[in-house]
C-alpha cells in the first residue's frame, strides 16, 4: 500500500512539473502533506515556526509588500504569495539568463512606492557570446508578468563563481548592490572594476554626487563575495561575505574603505585595511548570505553553516538560532516576525520533500531562548 501511495505521489509531482503554467501549492494544499514534517522541525528548532510556502525552485531573495511576499528564483521566476495563495510569475528579461553555478536571477528590491508604481529592481547574470556578466535593471509588474524595462548598470564582472547579487534600498533612498570578485581576486582591489565591491547608485541608475570616489559607483572595495547587506536603526551599514573556504566575515561598512581581499582575510590585520567585526575563523565555514538587523542583533542566513546565526553587536556574542532546516539563503524581519528561505535545491544541499521552503518564525520565541 505504501509503495502505491509513494508511486502516486511521484506521478503527481511529475505532472505538476510538466505543467506550462506552474502553480506553487497553496498553504492549505501544503498542509495536507507537510504537517508531519513541520511538527518534527518545530520540535527540533524554534517553537512556533510555520511553513508559509514550499516547493520553491532555488529561491534567492525575500521581499514583502504589506501582506504579499515576492521571492526570486535563480532559474528566472518570481513567486508571489498572497492570502494563502502562491503563484509562480513569469519574468521577461532582455538577456538570456545564465545557468552557471551560483548565477541567475538573484537580488530583488521592491520600489518604495510599489503599490502605485508596480516597479522593482533586479540583479541577474546573463550570457553574451562567450562572456558572462551581471546587470541591474528595473522590472515592471503587469498582471502576473514582470518585464525588464530600464537598464541601470551593466557588465558587472561574472566568472565561474562569486557573482555577489544582493540588492537593497538604503535609508538614504539609494540602491546598494553587492558584487563578487568573479573568481578573479585581484579585481577586488581595483577601484575601476565593479567586481568585489559594494556599489551605491541613485534609483535612476546615476552615480550619487556624495559617493567616496568621484564618478564611481564603488562605495567600498576589497570584497570577495558579499551576499548580504542591512542597516541598523541609526543607519549603520553591515554586510556578510564569503571567505576563501573559511574565514567568512560580517563587516561594518563605511564609505571608501578597503576590506582587504585578497591581501588579508579573517582575523588578519594590515594598516589601511578593515578587518571584520565577526569571522568564522580558518576552521569553520558559514557561507553567509542574507542578513537582517533587529534590536541590536544581526541575523545571518548561513548556507554551508546550515543555520540562522545571531550576532550581538553590543557583547560580541554569537549563536545558532535555527539549525535543522538545511541551507538558508535569505532572511527578512517584518515587525514581530522573522522569515527565512532554504536553499537545499541549489545543487549543494540535500533536499527533502517539498524543499525549498519559506518559513515564518516569531521573534519573541527567538528572544526567549
Amino acid at each position: 500500500m505504501y509503495k502505491a501511495i509513494y508511486l502516486s505521489l511521484l506521478l503527481l509531482f511529475f505532472l505538476i512539473a510538466c505543467s506550462e503554467e506552474e502553480q506553487v501549492p497553496t498553504v492549505d494544499e501544503q498542509a495536507n502533506h507537510s504537517s508531519d514534517r513541520d511538527e518534527e522541525k518545530q520540535s527540533d528548532d524554534v517553537e512556533g515556526q510555520r511553513i508559509v510556502t514550499e516547493n520553491l525552485n532555488v529561491p534567492w531573495a525575500i521581499e514583502k509588500a504589506d501582506e504579499t511576499f515576492y521571492l526570486t528564483e535563480r532559474p528566472g521566476a518570481i513567486v508571489k504569495m498572497e492570502n494563502g495563495q502562491a503563484e509562480r510569475q513569469t519574468v521577461e528579461l532582455k538577456k538570456e539568463i545564465a545557468t552557471a553555478a551560483e548565477a541567475g536571477l538573484l537580488g530583488f528590491a521592491l520600489d518604495q512606492q510599489f503599490a502605485e508604481t508596480k516597479q522593482a529592481y533586479a540583479y541577474y547574470t546573463y550570457e553574451e557570446d562567450a562572456d558572462q556578466y551581471n546587470r541591474i535593471v528595473t522590472l515592471k509588474l503587469d498582471g502576473d508578468t514582470w518585464t525588464e524595462e530600464e537598464l541601470l548598470l551593466d557588465r558587472i564582472p561574472s566568472g565561474s563563481y562569486h557573482h555577489g547579487g544582493r540588492l537593497k534600498i538604503g535609508p538614504d533612498n539609494k540602491l546598494y548592490a553587492t558584487t563578487g570578485d568573479a573568481s578573479d581576486p585581484n579585481i577586488a582591489q581595483e577601484i575601476e572594476s565593479l567586481g568585489g565591491k559594494i556599489l551605491r547608485m541613485n534609483l535612476d541608475g546615476s552615480v550619487p554626487g556624495d559617493n567616496p570616489f568621484e564618478g564611481s559607483y564603488v562605495y567600498s572595495y576589497g570584497h570577495r563575495n558579499p551576499q548580504g547587506i542591512t542597516w541598523s536603526g541609526d543607519g549603520t551599514l553591515y554586510a556578510s561575505e564569503h571567505g576563501n573556504r573559511a574565514n567568512d566575515e560580517i563587516n561594518l561598512i563605511e564609505a571608501g574603505q578597503n576590506y582587504g581581499w585578497p591581501v588579508i582575510e579573517g582575523d588578519e590585520k594590515e594598516e589601511g585595511l578593515v578587518s571584520p567585526l565577526f569571522t568564522s575563523g580558518a576552521d569553520t565555514t558559514w557561507a553567509p548570505s542574507g542578513i537582517a538587523f533587529y534590536d541590536g542583533n544581526l541575523y545571518v542566513a548561513a548556507l554551508r553553516g546550515t543555520a540562522l546565526l545571531e550576532f550581538d553587536l553590543e557583547t560580541g556574542d554569537q549563536r545558532e538560532i535555527i539549525s535543522e532546516l538545511g541551507r538558508i539563503r535569505d532572511v527578512l524581519i517584518d515587525e514581530d516576525k522573522l522569515y527565512v528561505i532554504t536553499n537545499n535545491t541549489d545543487g549543494r544541499g540535500n533536499p527533502e520533500e517539498a524543499d525549498d521552503i519559506l518559513y515564518q518564525i516569531p521573534l519573541i520565541e527567538i528572544n526567549q531562548e
